[in-house]
Formats: C-alpha cells, structure tokens, sequence
C-alpha cells in the first residue's frame, strides 16, 4: 500500500468510527403492514431508517464494511467498498417482504455523499421471493451530494421504447440510474431485498447513502421521447461539447483532424508489424506467435519482435443501424433460405428492394416518433436504410433500420465515386490506429481491413447453422449449440473455410476468434446456474441428443452399473436405457454435482476440439485466441478445457481493471491471455443515455478509468493483449440488434474522436513497450 492509499483508508476510517452509533434520532423503519397498505396518495414514504435496520439485523454485510449512523441523520449509514473484494455488498434485508404492488407509478430514491477521492461507479439491486432481480448502475462524480432515483414502475423501464437506457422522463437536477440487468419480471409484491454494492474496483470507494424512499413519478408528458435524435443522429435534446450543427462544420472537423494526422504519425519505437523494435531480436518465424521472456509472457511479430496487442474492437459498420419504427407488408424481405446465409445476413441485416417499400408502414410510432429527421426513399443519403430480420430483444421484432454513423461519414468524405466515402474512413481509419498509437485491431474488425498490411487484425467467425441446441439456466446471447452433433463440426467447418479464404494465409493476421460469450454456466451459484446446460442435456432423449448420448456413454464408462451410478447420485434409474430416456433429478447429491463438473469440461472439450482442430488444418500457422469468455460465464471447468486447445487464452472483463486478487490464477495456468473486451463511458457530456457497462462520472473522468484499467492489465506478466470494445458509440437510440446505446466509442455518431480517450491513449502506447519491457 502506498502512503497515499494508506492515508485515504486511514482517513476514512476514522471517520466511520467517529460517527456516534448510539443515537436513534426520530424516523423509525416503515413496518411491513404499512407498507402493503400504501396508496399513491402516501408518498413519499421513507422505507428504511438506518438505526432502526441495524438494530432489527436487516443490514447484512458480504464483506462491505458498515459505518457507525450519525445522530444527526439516522436514515443515513457510511458505507466503505474496499478494493480488496470483487463484490462487497451491503444488504438490506426486511423481517417480511415489502409490498409495493399497491403504491402505482412510483420510484425508489435516496441520497447519496460520495467520500472518494474520485467518482464511485456503484449498483443497487432489487430482489423478490423467486429469486428475480433487476439491478442498476451509476457513476456519481467525486464530491457529489444530492439524490439519486430510478423509476420502478410508470416510467417503463428497459427495453420497453428498444433502447438500455432512456433519457431523463421528466426535469430534475437529481441523477437516474440506469439498468444493469434484469433476470425476470420483478414480483413488487415480495421485495425482499435491497442491495448495494461494487464490481471489480481499483481504489477503495466510500458512500454515504440514506433516505431510503418511495416517490411518486412525476408526469413524463406524452412527447418525452419525442424527436430525440437530430439529423446527424446526436442527442437533439443534450447539448454536448462535441455536437455539429452543420455539414460545413462536420467537413471542416475532418480537414483539421486529417491535417493533425498527417503531423502525428505515432511512435517511433514501432517495428513493421507494431512490434517494439528497440527490443531483443527473436526467432522470425514470419507470423504472430507466442513466447515467455524473462518470466512474462509476449506474442512475437512476425520479424521477431516483443508485441503487445492493444487497439479497438467491433471497428466496422454492420452493426451501428437503429431501428426507425417502419417495417414492410410484404413478406419477402423477411425470408432467407439457409444455404443463402452471409455474414452479413447473420447479423440479421439486408437491404430493401423499391417493391418491398410500397409495403411500408409504421410498426411502432413510438419509435418512428423519436427522430427529428429521416431521409425520403430517393435522398442520397437513403443509400444507409437497410432491414433487420430479427432482433434480440425490445418491442419491435424485425424492421427497417438507419445507419447515421454512414450518413456521417458520406457527409464528411463523400465524393463523386460510388462509397468512396467508405474507403477513405478505412484510410482514417488506419491512420488514426498508428497516431493514437495502437499496436492492433481487436475482434470484429470489418475483413475489409484484412489486406491493409499496415495494423495487424484478429479474424473472426460464428459458427452458426440448423445444430441442435442446449438451453442453460440463463441463456445471454442464445441457446448453447450441442457440440456433439456432427451438423456443429459442419458448420465449424463452413465458417473456418470463409475464415481461411478471407485471411489468405496473411502474416498480418494475428489469430481467430470464433464465437463470442457463450452461456457455459455460472463459475459460483446454485447448482442450476453452474450447470444449466448439462441439466438439459441430461433431461433429454439420448435417441435424439447426441450430447445425451455422449454424456450416458461417458457415465457408462466411469460407473459400469447403473447400480453404482444409482448409489453415487442417490437415484433410482431401472436401467441404462431409462436413464438413456431422462436422467432429470431433483436431488443433487455431492457425487452428482462431481460428474455434472466432468460433463461440463467433456461439453467445453468437445467444443474446443472441434474448433481448434478445424483451424489447424485451415490456418496452422495462425494463433487460436480461446473462447471470448465473459466473467459471468467462466466455469473453471471450461477454462480448464480452453487451457488444452488455446494458444491464447481470453476473457471479456468489464471492471475498472484486473483486480491482483480476482484474476491471478491465471498465473498458475500459464498461459498468455488478453482481454478481448473492455470499455467505460459516461453520459453527462456524451450523446448517449447509457453509459455501457463500466460507468465514469464525464469524458474525463472516462479517460482516467481507461488508464487504470492499462495499468492495470500492463503490470501482469501474463497479458498479452487488451481491447477496447468499441470503435463507435452506439446509436442514441439504440443498436437495431438489442438496443444497446452506450457510450462506449472512441469516436462519436460524427465520427469525431473524444479528445479525451485519445489523449489517454497515447499517454499509455507511446510508453507502453518501455513501461512493459522495462528497458
């Protein structure tokens, strides 16, 4: 600890322990009984009074520590997140479930003191008797005092109008958080809890939250997510520091950034591949590799030289469309044969014939209703309509969708030339990579890229197709394929094949990517969280399951009879073939949950031979970059499948960095990793209404979070790589894909980069080999 870090957590010590917890004060906790009985007409209503909850043991602790309440303001209690913890959290814990199902279009509110030295980026989640939550995210700026609220019923929340998150439904200077996630409807009825807490923090954070209450929603007005977004497709109602009125001002941006370009070219200490040529000279095998030196782990560029992989991800335009609320009578447009299926078709995205427009019609007014301005069918700049057939989630399941993004870019660069506008933001593109200093493309960069032979790039493919499926107990992105299906070795096949033809055995290419996110289940929970997808598997008809089959065969094998297996599991099956039939058990025994484990990593081996496997014999030369996962779906047992096959391991960590004592088991696995995705954002001076996942109080604030999280991932010796997920914010109005609408670009709808983020940058890639390499 630092003598800094070591006065601040002094400092806040002691004024926890200086707060006299003796004193009642007057409030007392709202009782349960009169909870159920509130009416509209009763709020605002204080639901917790902080002497009375921890004298009654509502406030439950996980390793959040808890202040002494001040006589002063006993609805108010101090609240210390250590970084230390992955999650410490502080409970609220009612003797009997609050009924809120009576009270009508309320919100729940409270106050907030953030104590930090800086902004606090925190959560409140709400859970019923079932076990459904619904959580929400903010980032409060350091020194901030005032109330913060969300809508929980009345406003409708998430989703409901296709964006994560919605502007503000009527004026206030108070802070609305934004929505997190959600598992199911939240019975109002049974609230049996209340938590607050941290992910993943780099500093210690300390809050002091109080007046814990409900509120009745003022009136929104019906014209509250009227004319959102402007004809560039910027917030109409947010005034921003980055926000164009004209398309004189947009050309005269990028004629100064193009010159500022031109000046900065990057680092000097930069090899032909964006290796460190100032470095130890190493084997030139002539492609992207990997090596441990001096104990750290580096990928080596094709010359021979020390590289670390850090730049943006997601950088291409296939998903930057917003749905427009119109959608077409005629069918066609929403049918596609499968052996027609193209990338783009995967991401649900196709163009509309001039037929299929004389169908058209408002499927959604609200939607329509939010943009200020649309092109006719025969503008120019109608070339960037296009049509979703399906959508992930929110109101509208397929439609006609608008990229401003492209518009932008016509309007900034666009010539004579057919979408010479398109090639002269893949030119700025690329010239942007090397003045901010990025070593690398991550994921998802549009193949366009492929042959620029001026910024390596990791290729990338989903393995889609008609396979059949699992279903875990939360399914993020989809179902799970069933491995063992011989038509998902097909398909892996078909994918790795485009891959291959598009890489051309390129040196450039520094490995693959396939897939993204998959729902493996749970790394801690119940048992149906940590193994929801072999539970299915177990319950269906080994006749018609091959993963059934291959699990049945495999439990054959370790127990012989199924006597033994009925012994171990604490079950009655009759024979194999019964269990062959259905093997669903209500009862876990400890036996039970070991070989539900070994399944797991078998149904994680399957997949990574399969992959793996398939790539070797496309692309023996290039790296296998892991399975993407994310670090709500990390079993150990597929890591530990992953560590076989991966060259390079990888993991999707949204936190404000890589905490030692969260992730430094990877120290002992051995391999290098990267992370395949990362990002912060911030709502008060961008366009965007959702911060994206990991939260910052500004622009600035944001520039400073990136930093920490470099460092963060810079001091571990086995990182080899870090990507910023994305290159563009995402739509105000939300992605036409699932409505995400986050700030989490390095450039804006304009295509105007945040000054911010690319000042940051640099101060972490032009030191970056020296800080890492040490010499």
């Amino acid at each position: 600890m630092t003598l800094k870090s070591l006065a601040y957590a002094v400092a806040v010590s002691a004024a926890l322990a200086s707060i006299d917890s003796q004193q009642a004060g007057a409030a007392q906790v709202l009782a349960v009984p009169q909870a159920a009985e509130l009416t509209p007409r009763q709020l605002p209503a204080t639901i917790v009074n902080f002497v009375s909850a921890r004298e009654r043991g509502w406030l439950v602790a996980e390793q959040a520590e808890i202040g002494a309440v001040d006589k002063n303001t006993p609805q108010s209690i101090n609240l210390r997140f250590p970084a230390s913890v992955h999650t410490p959290v502080l409970n609220i814990v009612p003797d009997q479930p609050w009924d809120l199902s009576k009270v009508g279009d309320f919100n729940l509110a409270f106050d907030v003191a953030n104590l930090a030295p800086v902004a606090t980026h925190f959560y409140v989640e709400l859970f019923d008797a079932a076990g459904n939550s619904q959580s929400r995210e903010l980032s409060v700026p350091k020194g901030y005092t005032g109330t913060v609220f969300f809508p929980l019923a009345g406003e409708k929340a998430a989703m409901d109008k296709g964006m994560w998150a919605n502007p503000m439904p009527w004026p206030t200077d108070e802070m609305k958080m934004v929505w997190r996630s959600w598992h199911a409807e939240l019975d109002l009825s049974k609230v049996t809890k209340i938590a607050f807490y941290t992910i993943g923090v780099l500093q210690d954070r300390a809050l002091q939250v109080g007046n814990i209450q409900l509120r009745a929603n003022p009136r929104a007005g019906a014209d509250w997510t009227n004319k959102l977004v402007d004809r560039f497709g910027q917030a109409a109602k947010k005034d921003t520091p980055l926000k164009v009125s004209s398309e004189a001002e947009l050309k005269a941006l990028a004629e100064r950034e193009l010159q500022s370009l031109a000046q900065h070219t990057g680092p000097k200490d930069r090899s032909r591949f964006g290796g460190y040529k100032n470095g130890p000279k190493l084997e030139a095998t002539g492609f992207f590799r990997t090596e441990k030196i001096d104990g750290k782990w580096w990928m080596v560029d094709p010359e021979g030289y020390l590289f670390f992989s850090h730049g943006p991800a997601n950088v291409r335009m296939s998903n930057l469309t917003t749905l427009t609320g119109i959608d077409f009578r005629d069918p066609s447009v929403r049918v596609i044969h499968a052996d027609e299926v193209t990338p783009e078709d995967s991401m649900g995205i196709v163009q509309v014939s001039d037929k299929v427009r004389e169908s058209r019609y408002v499927i959604n007014d609200t939607r329509h209703d939010m943009f200020e301005w649309l092109p006719s069918y025969d503008d120019p700049l109608a070339d960037h309509y296009s049509y979703r057939r399906s959508t992930h989630k929110g109101p509208i399941p397929h439609g006609e969708t608008y990229s401003f993004y492209r518009a932008n870019l016509e309007r900034r660069y666009g010539e004579n030339a057919p979408e010479s506008y398109v090639r002269k933001w893949e030119a700025v593109t690329l010239q942007r990579m090397h003045s901010w200093g990025f070593t690398s493309f991550g994921n998802w960069v549009d193949p366009a890229f492929y042959p620029n032979e001026k910024v390596p790039y990791f290729a990338n493919g989903w393995i889609i197709g008609d396979y059949q499926t699992l279903s875990g107990d939360t399914n993020h992105w989809g179902l799970m394929p069933d491995f063992y299906d011989p038509v998902f070795a097909e398909r892996a096949r078909a994918t790795i094949e485009v891959i291959a033809r598009d890489v051309k055995a390129s040196p450039w290419c520094i490995g693959v990517f396939i897939d993204n996110e998959k729902s493996w289940g749970e790394r801690e929970g119940t048992v149906a969280e940590r193994y929801g997808v072999i539970l299915d598997a177990l319950s269906k008809d080994a006749a018609e399951s091959p993963a059934k089959l291959a699990f049945t065969e495999r439990l054959k094998e370790k127990y012989g009879n199924v006597k033994a297996l009925n012994r171990a599991w604490e079950s009655q099956f009759e024979s194999w073939d019964a269990f062959a039939a259905d093997a669903s058990l209500e009862h876990h025994s400890d036996a039970r949950v070991a070989d539900l484990s070994l399944l797991l990593e078998a149904l994680g081996e399957q997949y990574f031979k399969v992959v793996h496997g398939t790539l070797q014999e496309y692309l023996p030369d290039h790296l296998y970059m892991g399975a993407r996962m994310a670090n709500w779906g990390m079993p150990d047992e597929i890591i530990k499948a992953s560590v076989k096959y991966s060259d390079v391991l990888s993991f999707n960590i949204y936190e404000e960095g890589m905490q030692a004592h969260q992730w430094d088991f990877l120290e002992e696995i051995d391999l290098p990793v990267v992370i395949g995705e990362f990002h912060i954002g911030a709502t008060t001076d961008s366009d965007n209404y959702h911060p994206g996942i990991v939260s910052a109080a500004n622009q600035k604030d944001r520039a400073r979070m990136y930093k920490a999280y470099m460092n963060s991932v810079l001091e571990k010796d086995y990182m080899v790589g870090a990507h910023w997920f994305q290159y563009v914010d995402e739509p105000v109005t939300g992605r036409a894909f699932d409505g995400e609408n986050a700030n989490i670009g390095f450039v804006t709808v304009t295509d105007i980069p945040y000054p911010e983020m690319v000042e940051a940058a640099k101060e972490i890639t032009f030191d970056l080999y020296l800080k890492r390499y040490g010499k």
